[in-house]
């Protein structure tokens, strides 16, 4: 499985047929990937897919069983941690207490033939990029979460690594200052155009920032792709679950181009653009893509009412019930204006379609 973009050449960072076990227990199972220069790549997954074990073998902090990994055109594979040119930033900051701000950040720096001026010219350089200019003397206790982390970003970027490795940087932090950092870094990555990998659960944090994400399951990547590839092409029910809101209709193919879902005089039969196998048994439709207030001519048309609703703040998530599809229930996503159009919950019915165009049937 392969991620990084077309067409590009030469990929920066090769992983081939990397395999992990710990005792009998497969981390990864001939874990392939690429990524170009410049190019930020997420890997996501539930806990104990691989993601992180991958990652530390990138690192050299963990020793593959089998398999290659090159960067920047040499190979890595078995060289230790120090001889691999890149910056790594944890979950956990890994600050010293004791030391300042500036020493934090020098802190890879020594031992490179650097003079004091040329050192300290570098962690001004680093913290003026991070955004925490004249913070030198501080230690890491008087700051917050976020400037921590901003910290722990200079001081991996101040050796000018060609390679960057994320290790769930953002997920100590709350909602707000993790949103915004996650922006600053983003775009701080573009202008330094330094290849990089991170480790994410967080879905929305890979869709938001990566230029390319590969969802892992069971220490295999299950698919690879960009961002919108992986939510409008989920090459199996596993990654269209894990990644967004699905609504699932159990069923079975009923032709070539319809899937049947229910039983008796309650069956419906949809008709889908997606072409079907025979082993079909799940039919999937995003929140988004049910239309309201479907017309008479538009194909999957249901009578439905509202039974509950999630505000989102810019739109609302409405519960749906269907009088034909007993026992499930759907879920529609519209704009908060749109809300204001429709019944409240428990009351009338009206029209609503799944559009043949936005269903997928998976195994």
């Amino acid at each position: 499985m392969q991620a990084g973009k077309s067409g590009e050449g030469r990929a920066f960072l090769a992983v081939e047929q990397v395999s992990k076990r710990f005792g009998g227990f497969v981390a990864l199972d001939g874990v392939s990937l690429s990524v170009g220069q410049g190019e930020l790549l997420c890997l996501l997954g539930p806990s104990g897919c691989g993601k992180t074990t991958l990652l530390r073998i990138i690192a050299g902090l963990e020793r593959e069983d089998a398999g290659r990994i090159h960067a920047g055109g040499r190979e890595l594979t078995g060289l230790p941690p120090q001889a691999r040119d890149y910056g790594i930033l944890f979950q956990s900051y890994a600050l010293f207490p004791n030391l300042t701000v500036a020493e934090n950040v020098a802190y890879g720096l020594h031992g490179r033939g650097m003079g004091r001026a040329h050192r300290d010219a570098r962690v001004a350089e680093m913290l003026e990029l991070v955004g925490l200019a004249g913070s030198e003397r501080k230690y890491p206790g008087q700051m917050s979460g976020g400037q921590q982390q901003r910290v722990a970003l200079a001081r991996a970027l101040a050796p000018a690594p060609s390679l960057l490795l994320l290790d769930e940087p953002m997920s100590a932090l709350d909602a707000r200052v993790r949103e915004h950092l996650r922006m600053e870094l983003r775009q701080l990555q573009r202008r330094l155009n330094i290849t990089t990998v991170m480790v994410t659960h967080d879905q929305e944090e890979a869709m938001t920032m990566a230029d390319q994400v590969a969802v892992m399951d069971g220490g295999r990547i299950v698919q690879a792709g960009t961002p919108g590839q992986i939510y409008e092409q989920p090459a199996s029910a596993f990654v269209a679950g894990f990644i967004g809101q699905a609504n699932w209709l159990p069923g079975r193919c009923s032709g070539t181009d319809r899937f049947m879902v229910g039983e008796g005089g309650n069956a419906v039969d949809f008709t889908v653009d997606a072409p079907l196998a025979p082993e079909a048994s799940r039919l999937c439709c995003r929140p988004e893509a049910v239309r309201l207030h479907a017309g008479e001519s538009e194909p999957n048309r249901l009578l439905a009412r509202v039974v509950d609703q999630t505000y989102l703040g810019s739109r609302y998530r409405l519960a749906l019930e269907a009088d034909r599809l007993p026992g499930l229930t759907l879920f529609a996503d519209v704009p908060r204006e749109a809300r204001h159009q429709l019944p409240e919950a428990g009351s009338h019915k009206f029209w609503i379609s799944l559009p043949a165009s936005a269903l997928q049937v998976f195994a």
